[in-house]
Protein backbone atom coordinates (compact mmCIF):
# COMPACT_ATOMS: atom_id res chain seq x y z
CA UNK A 1 0.00 0.00 0.00
CA UNK A 2 1.09 3.18 -0.73
CA UNK A 3 1.28 5.45 1.62
CA UNK A 4 0.32 9.20 -0.01
CA UNK A 5 2.29 11.18 2.91
CA UNK A 6 5.40 10.03 1.95
CA UNK A 7 6.67 12.65 0.06
CA UNK A 8 9.22 10.85 -1.36
CA UNK A 9 7.78 7.79 -2.73
CA UNK A 10 5.16 10.04 -4.64
CA UNK A 11 7.80 12.48 -6.03
CA UNK A 12 9.75 9.28 -7.25
CA UNK A 13 5.80 7.84 -8.66
CA UNK A 14 5.04 11.57 -10.32
CA UNK A 15 8.88 11.59 -11.68
CA UNK A 16 8.42 7.79 -13.54
CA UNK A 17 5.18 8.86 -14.58
CA UNK A 18 6.50 12.00 -16.19
CA UNK A 19 9.10 10.00 -17.52
CA UNK A 20 7.05 7.37 -19.39
CA UNK A 21 4.58 9.98 -20.94
CA UNK A 22 7.75 12.24 -22.32
CA UNK A 23 9.24 8.67 -23.60
CA UNK A 24 5.70 7.91 -25.37
CA UNK A 25 5.38 11.05 -27.15
CA UNK A 26 8.45 9.87 -29.11
CA UNK A 27 7.34 7.69 -32.00
CA UNK A 28 8.40 3.98 -32.14
CA UNK A 29 8.20 4.14 -36.16
CA UNK A 30 8.69 5.87 -39.51
CA UNK A 31 5.07 4.88 -39.94
CA UNK A 32 4.44 6.89 -36.34
CA UNK A 33 6.67 9.58 -37.24
CA UNK A 34 4.92 13.02 -38.25
CA UNK A 35 6.56 15.23 -40.65
CA UNK A 36 9.82 15.50 -42.45
CA UNK A 37 8.31 14.02 -45.20
CA UNK A 38 11.21 14.07 -47.39
CA UNK A 39 13.46 13.10 -44.93
CA UNK A 40 11.02 9.78 -43.80
CA UNK A 41 11.36 9.12 -47.64
CA UNK A 42 14.49 9.35 -47.75
CA UNK A 43 15.26 7.44 -45.08
CA UNK A 44 13.00 4.39 -45.92
CA UNK A 45 14.51 3.64 -49.00
CA UNK A 46 18.04 3.90 -47.10
CA UNK A 47 16.89 1.47 -44.38
CA UNK A 48 14.90 -0.73 -46.91
CA UNK A 49 18.59 -1.08 -49.22
CA UNK A 50 20.73 -1.63 -46.24
CA UNK A 51 18.46 -4.48 -44.62
CA UNK A 52 18.49 -6.11 -48.08
CA UNK A 53 22.27 -5.90 -48.18
CA UNK A 54 22.45 -7.56 -44.88
CA UNK A 55 24.78 -4.21 -44.13
CA UNK A 56 25.25 -1.42 -41.71
CA UNK A 57 23.55 1.65 -42.43
CA UNK A 58 26.12 4.40 -43.87
CA UNK A 59 26.59 6.94 -41.63
CA UNK A 60 23.78 9.87 -41.05
CA UNK A 61 24.09 13.71 -40.10
CA UNK A 62 21.38 15.25 -39.11
CA UNK A 63 20.96 18.81 -38.98
CA UNK A 64 18.94 21.69 -38.00
CA UNK A 65 17.40 23.88 -35.44
CA UNK A 66 16.70 22.17 -32.62
CA UNK A 67 13.42 20.30 -31.00
CA UNK A 68 12.72 19.13 -34.82
CA UNK A 69 13.24 15.76 -33.92
CA UNK A 70 16.55 14.51 -34.57
CA UNK A 71 17.10 12.58 -31.36
CA UNK A 72 14.28 10.64 -32.16
CA UNK A 73 14.76 10.27 -35.56
CA UNK A 74 17.77 8.55 -34.58
CA UNK A 75 15.87 6.06 -31.82
CA UNK A 76 13.21 5.47 -35.39
CA UNK A 77 16.10 4.88 -37.38
CA UNK A 78 17.53 1.85 -34.66
CA UNK A 79 14.07 0.65 -34.58
CA UNK A 80 13.77 0.12 -37.93
CA UNK A 81 17.27 -1.65 -38.19
CA UNK A 82 16.52 -4.15 -35.48
CA UNK A 83 19.36 -2.75 -33.70
CA UNK A 84 20.47 -1.26 -30.81
CA UNK A 85 21.12 2.68 -30.20
CA UNK A 86 24.20 3.93 -28.02
CA UNK A 87 23.41 7.61 -27.28
CA UNK A 88 25.91 10.44 -26.33
CA UNK A 89 26.48 13.90 -27.03
CA UNK A 90 30.08 15.89 -28.11
CA UNK A 91 30.54 17.54 -24.67
CA UNK A 92 29.96 14.12 -22.95
CA UNK A 93 33.15 12.43 -24.97
CA UNK A 94 35.75 14.27 -23.08
CA UNK A 95 39.13 12.48 -24.19
CA UNK A 96 39.63 9.66 -26.57
CA UNK A 97 39.54 6.91 -24.17
CA UNK A 98 35.63 7.75 -23.73
CA UNK A 99 34.91 7.62 -27.62
CA UNK A 100 37.20 4.37 -28.34
CA UNK A 101 34.84 2.96 -25.07
CA UNK A 102 31.78 2.99 -26.83
CA UNK A 103 32.41 2.11 -30.25
CA UNK A 104 34.30 -1.25 -28.15
CA UNK A 105 31.44 -1.44 -26.86
CA UNK A 106 29.20 -1.92 -30.00
CA UNK A 107 27.60 -5.15 -31.98
CA UNK A 108 27.72 -5.38 -35.61
CA UNK A 109 25.06 -3.34 -37.11
CA UNK A 110 24.18 -1.24 -34.10
CA UNK A 111 23.83 2.65 -34.21
CA UNK A 112 26.44 5.54 -32.30
CA UNK A 113 24.32 8.20 -31.70
CA UNK A 114 26.18 11.35 -31.09
CA UNK A 115 24.39 14.70 -30.58
CA UNK A 116 26.04 18.02 -30.57
CA UNK A 117 28.76 16.42 -32.76
CA UNK A 118 29.76 19.79 -33.66
CA UNK A 119 31.49 19.76 -30.20
CA UNK A 120 33.71 17.03 -30.70
CA UNK A 121 37.35 17.56 -29.06
CA UNK A 122 39.46 17.90 -32.04
CA UNK A 123 41.74 14.57 -30.91
CA UNK A 124 38.09 12.52 -30.24
CA UNK A 125 37.01 13.85 -33.59
CA UNK A 126 40.47 12.91 -35.29
CA UNK A 127 39.68 8.98 -33.81
CA UNK A 128 35.90 8.91 -35.57
CA UNK A 129 37.84 9.08 -39.19
CA UNK A 130 39.27 5.80 -39.59
CA UNK A 131 36.47 4.30 -37.52
CA UNK A 132 34.03 6.08 -39.90
CA UNK A 133 35.94 4.80 -42.76
CA UNK A 134 37.69 1.47 -42.27
CA UNK A 135 35.88 0.49 -39.01
CA UNK A 136 39.32 0.47 -37.00
CA UNK A 137 40.47 2.47 -34.76
CA UNK A 138 44.61 2.75 -33.83
CA UNK A 139 45.20 4.34 -30.44
CA UNK A 140 48.90 4.54 -28.50
CA UNK A 141 49.18 2.94 -25.29
CA UNK A 142 52.11 2.82 -22.11
CA UNK A 143 54.61 5.65 -21.57
CA UNK A 144 58.20 6.51 -22.46
CA UNK A 145 59.89 3.39 -23.74
CA UNK A 146 56.72 1.16 -23.34
CA UNK A 147 54.99 3.38 -25.86
CA UNK A 148 53.22 1.37 -28.59
CA UNK A 149 50.27 1.64 -30.97
CA UNK A 150 47.84 -0.71 -30.82
CA UNK A 151 45.05 -1.40 -33.56
CA UNK A 152 41.52 -1.98 -32.72
CA UNK A 153 39.31 -3.56 -35.57
CA UNK A 154 36.02 -2.55 -34.96
CA UNK A 155 32.22 -4.06 -36.21
CA UNK A 156 30.87 -2.93 -39.16
CA UNK A 157 28.45 0.00 -36.99
CA UNK A 158 26.19 3.31 -38.36
CA UNK A 159 27.40 6.67 -36.78
CA UNK A 160 24.09 9.17 -36.50
CA UNK A 161 25.56 12.86 -36.07
CA UNK A 162 22.82 15.55 -34.67
CA UNK A 163 24.18 19.27 -34.91
CA UNK A 164 21.96 22.56 -35.24
CA UNK A 165 25.06 24.05 -36.30
CA UNK A 166 26.56 22.18 -39.61
CA UNK A 167 28.63 24.99 -40.20
CA UNK A 168 30.53 24.13 -37.47
CA UNK A 169 31.45 20.88 -38.58
CA UNK A 170 35.16 20.21 -39.64
CA UNK A 171 35.08 19.52 -43.29
CA UNK A 172 37.15 15.82 -43.38
CA UNK A 173 34.39 14.85 -40.53
CA UNK A 174 31.31 16.39 -42.40
CA UNK A 175 32.50 14.11 -45.97
CA UNK A 176 32.63 10.91 -44.06
CA UNK A 177 28.85 11.07 -43.81
CA UNK A 178 27.19 9.21 -46.23
CA UNK A 179 23.44 10.22 -45.58
CA UNK A 180 23.17 14.29 -44.76
CA UNK A 181 19.56 15.33 -44.51
CA UNK A 182 18.40 18.62 -43.49
CA UNK A 183 15.48 18.77 -40.85
CA UNK A 184 13.03 21.73 -41.58
CA UNK A 185 10.46 23.61 -39.40
CA UNK A 186 6.92 22.01 -39.71
CA UNK A 187 3.58 23.01 -41.12
CA UNK A 188 0.93 24.40 -38.73
CA UNK A 189 -0.62 20.79 -39.99
CA UNK A 190 2.00 18.74 -38.91
CA UNK A 191 1.82 20.59 -35.67
CA UNK A 192 -1.77 20.44 -35.30
CA UNK A 193 -1.31 16.34 -35.54
CA UNK A 194 1.15 16.34 -32.99
CA UNK A 195 -0.84 18.45 -31.06
CA UNK A 196 -4.09 16.43 -30.61
CA UNK A 197 -1.70 12.93 -30.63
CA UNK A 198 0.19 14.69 -27.56
CA UNK A 199 -3.01 15.22 -25.88
CA UNK A 200 -3.89 12.28 -26.20
CA UNK A 201 -0.94 10.96 -24.38
CA UNK A 202 -1.79 13.19 -21.76
CA UNK A 203 -5.04 11.98 -21.62
CA UNK A 204 -6.54 14.96 -21.92
CA UNK A 205 -8.99 16.87 -24.90
CA UNK A 206 -7.80 19.95 -27.32
CA UNK A 207 -10.70 21.74 -28.76
CA UNK A 208 -10.17 21.82 -32.57
CA UNK A 209 -9.75 25.05 -32.76
CA UNK A 210 -7.35 25.40 -29.91
CA UNK A 211 -5.07 22.42 -31.28
CA UNK A 212 -4.63 25.05 -34.72
CA UNK A 213 -4.02 28.22 -32.58
CA UNK A 214 -1.59 26.26 -30.42
CA UNK A 215 0.34 25.07 -33.33
CA UNK A 216 0.25 28.24 -35.06
CA UNK A 217 2.26 29.95 -32.41
CA UNK A 218 4.88 27.03 -31.77
CA UNK A 219 7.60 28.36 -33.98
CA UNK A 220 7.14 25.23 -36.93
CA UNK A 221 9.36 23.27 -33.48
CA UNK A 222 7.19 19.90 -32.33
CA UNK A 223 9.39 20.28 -29.13
CA UNK A 224 7.80 23.50 -28.42
CA UNK A 225 4.71 22.54 -29.32
CA UNK A 226 4.47 20.13 -26.47
CA UNK A 227 5.77 22.25 -24.23
CA UNK A 228 2.89 24.57 -24.81
CA UNK A 229 0.76 22.53 -24.50
CA UNK A 230 1.18 21.57 -21.04
CA UNK A 231 1.28 24.49 -19.73
CA UNK A 232 -1.94 25.81 -21.58
CA UNK A 233 -3.25 21.94 -19.99
CA UNK A 234 -2.36 23.53 -16.55
CA UNK A 235 -4.17 26.53 -16.87
CA UNK A 236 -7.62 24.44 -18.30
CA UNK A 237 -7.21 21.93 -15.39
CA UNK A 238 -7.19 25.16 -12.88
CA UNK A 239 -10.27 26.21 -14.65
CA UNK A 240 -11.98 22.35 -14.59
CA UNK A 241 -11.94 22.70 -18.37
CA UNK A 242 -13.00 19.42 -19.85
CA UNK A 243 -11.46 20.01 -23.12
CA UNK A 244 -9.45 22.56 -23.40
CA UNK A 245 -10.69 25.81 -25.06
CA UNK A 246 -9.36 28.52 -27.73
CA UNK A 247 -10.53 31.15 -25.01
CA UNK A 248 -7.94 29.06 -22.72
CA UNK A 249 -5.32 28.68 -25.23
CA UNK A 250 -5.43 32.41 -25.95
CA UNK A 251 -5.42 33.68 -22.18
CA UNK A 252 -2.40 30.98 -21.82
CA UNK A 253 -0.20 31.90 -24.41
CA UNK A 254 -0.83 35.62 -23.37
CA UNK A 255 0.01 34.48 -20.08
CA UNK A 256 3.23 33.05 -21.31
CA UNK A 257 3.77 35.95 -23.54
CA UNK A 258 4.06 33.92 -26.61
CA UNK A 259 2.67 36.70 -29.39
CA UNK A 260 0.24 35.94 -32.55
CA UNK A 261 3.64 35.28 -34.45
CA UNK A 262 5.53 32.89 -31.81
CA UNK A 263 7.61 35.53 -30.67
CA UNK A 264 8.64 35.24 -26.99
CA UNK A 265 10.19 37.29 -24.82
CA UNK A 266 13.91 36.87 -25.93
CA UNK A 267 13.10 37.24 -29.47
CA UNK A 268 11.62 40.00 -29.14
CA UNK A 269 14.25 41.42 -26.50
CA UNK A 270 16.57 40.25 -29.24
CA UNK A 271 14.41 42.69 -31.75
CA UNK A 272 14.37 45.49 -29.31
CA UNK A 273 17.87 45.37 -28.92
CA UNK A 274 18.11 45.68 -32.39
CA UNK A 275 16.20 48.52 -33.14
CA UNK A 276 16.46 50.84 -30.40
CA UNK A 277 20.07 50.25 -29.52
CA UNK A 278 21.51 49.58 -33.10
CA UNK A 279 19.28 51.39 -35.41
CA UNK A 280 17.94 48.32 -36.66
CA UNK A 281 21.14 47.04 -37.07
CA UNK A 282 23.52 46.08 -39.06
CA UNK A 283 24.58 44.14 -35.59
CA UNK A 284 27.31 41.50 -35.19
CA UNK A 285 26.64 38.10 -33.28
CA UNK A 286 28.93 38.60 -30.48
CA UNK A 287 27.43 42.55 -30.03
CA UNK A 288 23.83 41.41 -29.85
CA UNK A 289 24.94 38.41 -27.50
CA UNK A 290 25.90 40.40 -25.17
CA UNK A 291 23.69 42.92 -25.19
CA UNK A 292 20.97 40.14 -24.38
CA UNK A 293 23.33 38.35 -21.96
CA UNK A 294 22.86 35.13 -23.83
CA UNK A 295 26.05 33.15 -25.53
CA UNK A 296 26.02 33.21 -29.36
CA UNK A 297 25.46 29.44 -29.92
CA UNK A 298 21.82 29.97 -28.21
CA UNK A 299 20.91 32.43 -30.92
CA UNK A 300 22.41 31.34 -33.56
CA UNK A 301 21.16 27.73 -33.14
CA UNK A 302 17.64 28.42 -31.24
CA UNK A 303 16.66 32.28 -32.11
CA UNK A 304 17.98 33.11 -34.76
CA UNK A 305 16.67 30.88 -37.89
CA UNK A 306 12.99 31.25 -36.48
CA UNK A 307 13.16 34.92 -37.10
CA UNK A 308 15.00 35.06 -40.30
CA UNK A 309 13.00 32.23 -42.03
CA UNK A 310 9.78 34.07 -40.60
CA UNK A 311 11.44 37.96 -42.27
CA UNK A 312 11.99 39.36 -38.81
CA UNK A 313 15.70 40.10 -39.94
CA UNK A 314 18.06 39.22 -42.24
CA UNK A 315 21.94 38.18 -42.72
CA UNK A 316 23.89 40.94 -44.21
CA UNK A 317 28.18 40.79 -44.95
CA UNK A 318 28.10 43.54 -42.01
CA UNK A 319 25.54 41.71 -39.58
CA UNK A 320 22.24 40.79 -38.62
CA UNK A 321 19.29 43.76 -39.88
CA UNK A 322 15.33 44.13 -38.23
CA UNK A 323 13.12 44.09 -41.26
CA UNK A 324 9.94 46.34 -41.82
CA UNK A 325 8.20 43.53 -40.16
CA UNK A 326 10.04 43.20 -37.23
CA UNK A 327 9.15 47.29 -36.20
CA UNK A 328 5.29 46.47 -37.18
CA UNK A 329 5.03 43.01 -34.89
CA UNK A 330 6.47 45.36 -31.94
CA UNK A 331 4.63 48.49 -32.32
CA UNK A 332 7.24 50.57 -33.56
CA UNK A 333 7.74 53.49 -35.79
CA UNK A 334 10.14 52.46 -39.00
CA UNK A 335 13.01 54.97 -39.44
CA UNK A 336 12.29 58.10 -41.71
CA UNK A 337 8.57 57.26 -42.24
CA UNK A 338 6.37 59.64 -42.62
Amino acid sequence: MINKDDSVVSGELENTNEEAMELSLRPQRLSQYLGQKRVKNEMSIYIKAALKRDEALDHVLLYGPPGLGKTTLAFVIANELGVNLKSTSGPAIEKAGDLVALLSDLDPGDVLFIDEIHRLAKPVEEILYSAMEDYYIDIVIGEGQTTHAVHVPLPPFTLIGATTLAGQLSAPLRDRFGIVEHMQYYSVDELEKIVQRSSEVFNTHIAPEAAHELARRSRGTPRVANRLLKRVRDFAQVKDEDTISLETTNHALKQLQVDDEGLDLTDRKILKTMIKGYNGGPVGIRTLAANIGEDMETIESLYEPYLLQHGFILLTPRGRMVTEKAYAQLNLPIPNED
